[in-house]
Formats: C-alpha cells, sequence, structure tokens
C-alpha cells in the first residue's frame, strides 16, 4: 500500500478515495496571568462542508459553525480553579445556553487526578452540555502543559536548584513512556524508578 509521510516523518496509510464532510477543530492555550494565576482556554468549532438543514437554526451554509464554544478556567499554581467563563457563539438548539451557569459548580475544583470523575458528578448527563464536559476533560492536561513546565523555565531562568520532590510528578505512571518501571523514568526522574503507592 502506498504511504504517505507526515511533517513529523512518520509514515501514514494512504486513505482511500473518500468525501471530506466534516471538520472538529479544538484548541487549547495556557496564559500566565499579570495578577499571578493562570488562564486555560479551549475552544471547539464543528463545521460541514455541505449546505444542510438544522431543526432550529434553519439551512446552515458550508463552513458555518455548527457549534462554536469556548472555556477559560482561571487556576492558581495548584492548579484550583477560581474562575469559569464559557462562551457559545453557536449552538444546535436555543436551549443549550442554559448549559453554561452550572459550569459554575466547578469553581474551587481543582484539575488532576479524578478530574473526569469531577466534571461527570457536576456536568454529567443532563445537567451540562456534552461538547462542553469534551473540552474540560482534556483542560488538565493543557494545565499541566502550561502550569509547571513554565514554572520550571522561570526557575532555570533565575538560576534556582531544582525542588527536591516526595511524589512523583501526576504525569509519571501515566503512559507507556512514564512508566514507572521503563527506561525514560530511569534516565529521567530515577529517584522515582519502581515507584510504588504506600498501601493505607
Amino acid at each position: 500500500m502506498k504511504e504517505v509521510v507526515s511533517e513529523l516523518g512518520m509514515s501514514f496509510p494512504a486513505a482511500a478515495p473518500r468525501t471530506h464532510v466534516h471538520t472538529r477543530s479544538v484548541e487549547y492555550h495556557g496564559y500566565r496571568r499579570d495578577d499571578g494565576l493562570w488562564d486555560i482556554e479551549a475552544d471547539l468549532t464543528d463545521t460541514k462542508t455541505y449546505t444542510h438543514a438544522t431543526p432550529d437554526r434553519g439551512i446552515l451554509q458550508a463552513g458555518e459553525p455548527v457549534h462554536s464554544m469556548a472555556i477559560r478556567l482561571t487556576v492558581d499554581d495548584a492548579m484550583k480553579i477560581t474562575d469559569i467563563a464559557v462562551r457559545m457563539a453557536a449552538a444546535p438548539f436555543p436551549e443549550c445556553q442554559q448549559a453554561k451557569p452550572p459550569m459554575s459548580r466547578l469553581i474551587g475544583c481543582t484539575l488532576g487526578r479524578g478530574w473526569r470523575k469531577t466534571i461527570e458528578q457536576a456536568l454529567g448527563g443532563t445537567q451540562g452540555c456534552a461538547h462542553l464536559r469534551e473540552l474540560l476533560f482534556n483542560m488538565a492536561t493543557a494545565a499541566y502543559q502550561t502550569i509547571p513546565l513554565y514554572r520550571h523555565h522561570l526557575r532555570r531562568l533565575a538560576g534556582l536548584p531544582e525542588p527536591v520532590l516526595k511524589h512523583p510528578p501526576p504525569h509519571l505512571g501515566q503512559c507507556l513512556a512514564w512508566d514507572f518501571d521503563g527506561p525514560v523514568v530511569k534516565r529521567h526522574k530515577p529517584e522515582f524508578a519502581g515507584w510504588r503507592p504506600k498501601k493505607e
């Protein structure tokens, strides 16, 4: 089978003949605020490549958003949510806007282990919007990519020593590469090689 080489140099099998009909675009951005807090923002847009009829909005032209939604979480250094803002510029039904106020239930919650369970408890099922929940799921990962790594960068710039960790960072033990028994941990976090949580 013919293969297409991606920008990363890895092979990707050529697709069968096909017609592009739908695009979902999702982006996450992390910001350091001047007041010392952090903003984690997520945007979701769904578009079709063809003109189509919708139940409440009538005819949507090709490229016109079916969904256009965004969330901004403001968090502190410990990734505790201090504020939340939601935008729904486009949604299938006017009732969808009613899913915005319940999002404030997440204020006071922390982005970290158990985050998906927290989302489901606060906004699961008919309590909230499925698309906003999908955006929220990965905001914890975006926050982790933003906050500790940038703080580490600032410490390096300031010539400060690395803090001694008593517990493994949250990404350890969460994927194949960061297996506590794997070579990556042995190379880069040897103090946690073979680590196991203490039984209570």
